[in-house]
């Protein structure tokens, strides 16, 4: 899920768009309606968001700061025709990157991954077990053999792989692949590709590696001893 701050629908709207082709999730704000959003919006929903992409808004420097008090996702600058001086009074505001337009989601998505990197020290892939997840659009390894996936599957893996050890929600899990604010699809939906993708693992791996609790939520385990492992922890046996 990705944010595009900008006062020019044109300018969310065509990035919404592209990133709509990448199969990546997108809301657009101006920037009063975003600071109202980023200071408001439940904890699950704004830990759902990938990166925020700033444009043209009057308070952009500000910005930063107010999404830094909620989230460590990715903050990039995008700029019509910077200036040395803009440049230099984005980062000072605390952005991570600050990029000139017109600029493609793809290099968008590689800038994203390259700050993660740095930040986390992850490498281009999430080896969990048996499965390896890469986070630069190609299938993943599962039995060390590449096992195609519909791209609303894959984002769900790569999702799982970048929270691997914590739990994920419905709620979390939609956000994070079809986006905060897509009234036309429910959320069950979730259900529907969770039960396709762990089938499919299940059928090569020879067991379930999408862990699930009621009430808890969905984790991708190594193992079934992690599984057990973590049922003990979670009664306090």
């Amino acid at each position: 899920m990705f944010i595009i701050v900008d006062e020019r629908e044109l300018v969310t709207g065509g990035y919404a768009c592209r990133f709509g082709r990448e199969g990546i999730a997108s809301a657009g704000f101006c920037g009063g309606q975003f600071a109202e959003w980023v200071g408001n919006a439940m904890e699950g929903d704004v830990q759902a968001v990938e990166a925020f992409l700033l444009g043209e808004c009057p308070n952009r420097e500000e910005l930063p700061k107010m999404i830094r008090r909620r989230s460590q996702a990715p903050v990039i600058a995008l700029n019509d025709a910077p200036s040395l001086e803009t440049t230099l009074g984005l980062f000072n505001s605390g952005v991570d990157d600050v990029v000139r337009k017109p600029v493609h989601v793809k290099e968008l998505l590689a800038r994203v991954h390259a700050i993660r990197q740095r930040a986390e020290a992850r490498q281009d892939l999430a080896a969990v077990g048996a499965i390896k997840v890469f986070f630069d659009g190609r299938d993943p390894l599962v039995g060390g053999e590449v096992m195609p996936l519909p791209r609303r599957e894959r984002r769900m893996l790569e999702y799982f792989a970048i929270n691997r050890g914590r739990r994920l929600t419905k709620s979390q899990i939609f956000n994070a692949v079809y986006g905060l604010f897509d009234d036309g699809i429910e959320e069950n939906v979730v259900e529907s590709h969770i039960s396709k993708l762990r089938k499919k693992l299940r059928a090569r791996l020879g067991y379930d590696p999408i862990e699930c609790q009621r009430f808890l939520g969905y984790m991708l385990i190594s193992s079934p001893s992690e599984s057990a492992s973590d049922q003990l922890l979670s009664t306090g046996s």
